[in-house]
Order: structure tokens, then C-alpha cells, then sequence
């Protein structure tokens, strides 16, 4: 479903975008566990291909997980919390006369006991429409947006997309889309202690058979930590957009010999950030290892890219 936001700011279901100037302004709002995203894009058809260039991108780390994966539910004062922000989001929306959103929530809501109520009283008091999916819909959102990435590579590459509740998969042979799969295994997850051993032994399970019928298998890794990760690492170590599996397993060596407060002084984290990096890496590296990975490339995009892009694959013909 697509919501269209008319000049006076109101929210109007499968409104027609605005034509007759060439381009076109989405926005992608990403409810995670750890953070909330706006992104806001801008896409133009030149020479028959959209152009996509970025307007603004605000991260407003919300910690859904944190109360979800403890207590079950998000709690009074997190709700009011996101109430807030969904409202600035819709003003910003409007300052920067976006055309169509999409509002999706992920592994945290929909764990959420409170998730459905908390979304009826979040679009009554701010008017956007949050729409909870599941993994598998994460998963291919995410692929979806890299497909050009890949364009005439061939291998075997596993995309993972490591959130704060649950980590996406998907696996390309020859730049085909052989399986998507969602886990609830994630970094704010870990730190409460939420994962099952279950879930661990099923990744593990899945990573070691793919890799016996698609063998040499490299990883394209998403989310905010690995990119963190990766700009921390130095010299040789990485280059633009890859990095060694034992350079990230010697950094991670490093990050995990650490407390909290000794992550933020030495690598300049900020606190949302400094506690999660750890589990992530301990995620990408139990991947890597089942997989017998030797790189990680990371292209720097997420689920709000998918959205943007999904919103212009619905209304792209409005561009013509």
C-alpha cells in the first residue's frame, strides 16, 4: 500500500504522485529495534534510468528492542516517545514536499504484544500509516535494492543484513536470487540474552548447507554496525568497499576486549553504538566462519533504500 501526502498534509491512500516535472521526492521510514530512519530521496529519469540522490537521512535510536526483548511489549514512555518522532517525520515530509512514504516496522514490533495497538495510536495521533512486516519481506527489500550491485557478477555472494532484532539472508548464485531467509537473531536481541540456542543452531545448520551446493561464497554485508566496521578499519586492512574476514575478526578481538566506555574513547562510538558492535560482529563472524567466507563488501545501503526503491518501482511511470 502506497500513502500519498496532498500540499495540506494530509495523508491519502493510493494517491497519484505528481507528474509533469520529471521527478519525484520518497520517503522511507525504517522502525527498527535499535534506531528509527527517515530517508528522503529524490529520484529523476534521466536517459530512460532513475537517478536517486539523498535529501536528508535522520537516525533517532529509539532502542524499541531494549523493552521488547526483556519485557515483551514497548513501554508507555517509548511509545509517547515514537508518537513524537513519527510527527516531526511528517513535518519534514511535508517541508520537503515528499510525494509518497512507506513507514515499515521490523523485528521488535512485530514481536511486540503492544505493537498493534501502539501503531493504531501512533497513525491517529501523526497520521502515518506503519506497516509491520515480516523477515522474508525484509529480506527481499533489502536484496531487491542491490540488485544492480551485482549486475553481470558471477559467484556465489550471501547478502546479510544485520539488525538490532533479527539478521536477513539472501543468497545469489550468478546474480540469481536463490533463497531468502530471516532469523531472530540480532544484535539488541543478543545483549538481553534473547536469542535461543535454537535459532543459533538452525543459521548455522542453513549457512553449511548452502555452502556445500554453492561453494566460495562471499559475504555483502548491510546495517549500520558493519558500516561502522568498516570505516574503523585502517590501511590495508579494507579498501572503498571490502574488507578481510580476518581483519574484521582482529578488530573485533579488539572491540570485545573492551567495556562500553573504553569502545566510545578509543573509536569515538556513540552509545548506541558502542554496545551493539560487538554482538554484530559476533554475528557476521559465526556467518563468515559457517560459510567459509574470506571478504565482506559492504555497499553503505539498508532497508530505507529498499523502501525508496520499491516506491519508485510502484509509481515510476508518473516519471515519464
Amino acid at each position: 500500500m502506497i500513502y500519498h501526502m496532498n500540499e495540506s498534509g494530509h495523508i491519502q491512500e493510493n494517491g497519484a504522485v505528481l507528474s509533469g516535472t520529471g521527478s519525484c521526492t520518497y520517503a522511507a521510514i525504517d522502525i527498527g529495534s535499535n534506531a528509527v530512519r527517515l530517508l528522503i530521496k529524490q529520484v529523476r529519469e534521466l536517459d530512460g534510468a532513475p537517478h536517486f540522490s539523498k535529501v536528508l537521512m535522520l537516525r533517532v535510536p529509539l532502542r524499541l528492542g531494549f523493552d521488547v526483548f526483556a519485557d515483551g511489549m514497548i513501554s508507555e514512555k517509548k511509545e509517547k516517545d515514537l508518537i513524537r518522532l513519527m510527527k516531526c517525520y511528517k513535518h519534514l515530509m511535508k517541508i520537503y514536499r515528499v510525494s509518497d512514504y512507506r513507514a515499515c516496522a521490523t523485528s521488535a514490533m512485530r514481536d511486540a504484544s503492544n505493537g498493534g495497538r501502539i501503531i493504531k495510536a501512533v497513525e491517529k495521533a501523526s497520521g502515518i500509516r506503519i506497516e509491520i512486516i515480516d523477515g522474508q519481506e525484509e529480506a527481499r527489500m533489502i536484496y531487491n535494492n542491490h540488485i544492480e550491485y551485482l549486475k553481470g557478477n558471477k559467484g556465489n555472494f550471501m547478502y546479510v543484513d544485520v539488525g538490532g532484532g533479527s539478521t536477513e539472508i539472501n543468497l545469489l548464485a550468478d546474480g540469481e536470487l536463490v533463497c531468502s531467509r530471516s532469523y531472530n537473531i540480532g544484535t539488541v536481541r543478543m545483549l538481553n540474552g534473547a536469542v535461543s540456542v535454537s535459532e543459533w543452531e538452525r543459521i548455522g545448520r542453513d549457512m553449511k548447507e548452502m555452502a556445500s551446493f554453492y561453494p566460495d561464497i562471499n559475504i555483502i554485508g548491510t546495517g549500520g554496525n558493519i558500516n561502522k566496521l568498516c570505516r574503523l578499519m585502517k590501511g590495508r586492512e579494507r579498501t572503498a568497499k571490502r574488507m578481510s574476514v580476518s581483519s574484521l575478526r582482529e578488530l573485533h578481538g579488539k572491540l570485545k576486549s573492551m567495556d562500553v566506555e573504553q569502545r566510545k574513547a578509543e573509536y569515538d562510538l556513540k552509545d548506541d553504538r558502542a554496545d551493539v558492535i560487538v554482538p554484530a560482529g559476533d554475528i557476521f563472524l559465526f556467518i563468515a566462519d559457517a560459510l567459509s567466507a574470506g571478504y565482506i563488501y559492504v555497499p553503505v545501503m539498508g532497508l530505507a533504500d529498499g523502501i525508496i526503491d520499491w516506491l519508485y518501482s510502484r509509481n515510476k511511470e508518473s516519471l515519464k
